[in-house]
């Protein structure tokens, strides 16, 4: 750890700080593979008081989108406010071999702005382990101060993070049973409703039943962090943001630009935000990297992308962009532009079907089911389209009239002009942001990352290597072909 982050108390009483500082806290609650199933978003099927009582008592983002729709490319974004495409952080688990990724000049972790300015930085589990970091860029442990506010300095203002399992808990061994034993009772499969894209088949009906008892149990946690800032007396002098860092692990959801990808909850309390509000504007989960500068009273710098959502000269985005680039080892390259109605969506690969081979997807028992009920002919015309072999070279979606993004207008004539005029919105975003997914990986750092993850899985599952050896080969022969 560096000098300088152990001396940050000491630095910080020096410059003549005290209990008299009435700087706000900034707190964000990070939930894993979570969409907007809660309450106070229009769930139905069960209760999520906790994150409701947040929204009741702040600001609720209908309108709020992740950048990237899985995690490490995501976190990467969060954690600077830039667009993970253009510090070179897009590819999922990049950067972790021989070859690493380096930030750009003048780029800065948030965290890094908060300590200069005097904060105690922290990241953690609600049970005070070191919590998720998973970016794509070097950093050292000095980039934090501990795993919660607990070690600053008397008086002393904090920026912490707290990361919760969330949807990733569904697929713990055994958490049927502590999910039943937690929150007393299980969601019935039977009372799921699914996604008209999904059939309702015993195994899919188990899993989403069963997310929904992670985003209880995540509620749940929130609680008990409402608790403590209560307890401690920080409830008044905090600001707290609750989001996900993308949407359900699902077959259409993580690691695609479709809503249930990248449509995230946003609830925001704090010191003058009016309770019970609604927000409809777009918002970028980067966004709170600026947001949390500026109610912070700290400079939010020239080169941040994020906007600060709460400040008087806030200009609300005219779109959203999101990307989807390398994850593991499944290449791809995928871009959408959303406004308010539209949704245009860029295939860099369309030669290639949605659902290539993936490792960390295949083996789950959705996507087993869902091959299932596709070779024995029992999918519909909807649940159908994720297994197209091809791909169109762009996508339009009327979101006011088709919500599930079922019907590709991209070709319709009607609709020509909005596809002619977000495509070039998109193509002026690329070139405007620096986006680097628009070439291919160098093959030098794709064998980099593949020779950490191969060595990971062969220490593990000798049979899924051999698996993920083969696709590895795939994506190669793919590449070579033009494909």
């Amino acid at each position: 750890m560096r000098l300088a982050a152990l001396l940050a108390p000491i630095a910080y009483l020096a410059a003549g700080a005290s209990a008299a500082d009435d700087r706000p806290n900034i707190v964000w609650i990070i939930a894993e593979d979570m969409s907007p199933h809660f309450g106070c978003y229009g769930e139905k099927t069960i209760a999520t008081p906790n994150v409701d009582r947040l929204a009741s008592e702040g600001v609720r983002f209908a309108n709020a989108f992740v950048t990237a729709p899985v995690c490490s490319p995501s976190r990467s974004a969060l954690i600077t406010g830039m667009y993970q495409t253009t510090i070179g952080a897009h590819h999922h688990r990049s950067g972790r071999g021989a070859l690493t990724i380096s930030l750009p000049s003048p780029v800065e972790p948030v965290p890094e702005l908060f300590r200069a300015a005097g904060y105690h930085v922290s990241n953690g589990t609600i049970d005070g382990r070191p919590g998720k970091t998973d970016y794509n860029f070097e950093y050292d442990d000095s980039l934090y101060d501990g795993s919660d506010w607990s070690g600053r300095a008397e008086g002393q203002p904090f920026f912490a993070q707290l990361q919760l399992h969330g949807g990733k808990l569904r697929h713990a061994g055994n958490w049927a049973e502590r999910a039943e034993r937690v929150l007393g009772s299980l969601t019935d499969p039977e009372s799921v409703t699914l996604p008209p894209y999904y059939p309702r088949d015993p195994v899919i009906l188990e899993d989403w039943a069963r997310y929904l008892d992670t985003v209880r149990y995540t509620d749940l946690e929130v609680g008990r962090i409402l608790d403590r800032l209560d307890s401690e007396g920080l409830s008044e002098s905090t600001y707290i943001f609750f989001i996900t860092d993308h949407g359900i692990s699902h077959a259409r959801g993580k690691q695609f630009l479709y809503e249930e990808g990248i449509k995230i909850p946003v609830v925001v309390r704090g010191p003058g935000i009016e309770p019970g509000s609604v927000r409809h504007d777009l918002v970028a989960h980067i966004d709170l990297a600026a947001a949390s500068l500026d109610l912070a009273g700290i400079p939010v710098p020239d080169w941040m992308q994020a906007r600060p959502l709460f400040a008087e000269d806030h200009e609300p985005r005219p779109f959203v962009v999101s990307a989807r680039d390398r994850c593991d080892e499944t290449v791809d390259g995928i871009r959408s532009i959303r406004t308010d109605r539209y949704k245009l969506i860029r295939n860099l690969y369309p030669e290639r079907p949605y659902l290539q081979p993936n490792a960390y997807k295949d083996h789950k028992e959705i996507l087993i089911a869902l091959r299932r009920l596709h070779d024995e002919g029992a999918l519909n015309e909807a649940q159908l389209l994720q297994f197209a072999e091809r791909r169109p070279r762009f996508e339009l979606y009327d979101l006011e009239a088709d919500p599930w993004e079922l019907h590709d207008l991209a070709r319709d004539p009607k609709h020509l002009d909005v596809v002619f005029g977000l495509r070039n919105e998109l193509d002026r975003w690329m070139a405007a942001s620096g986006d680097l997914g628009q070439q291919p990986e160098p093959e030098a750092m794709y064998d980099s990352d593949m020779a950490v993850y191969l060595e990971n899985v062969r220490r593990n599952d000798p049979d899924r290597a051999a698996e993920l050896e083969e696709t590895i080969r795939l994506m190669k022969r793919w590449a070579s072909e033009g494909k």
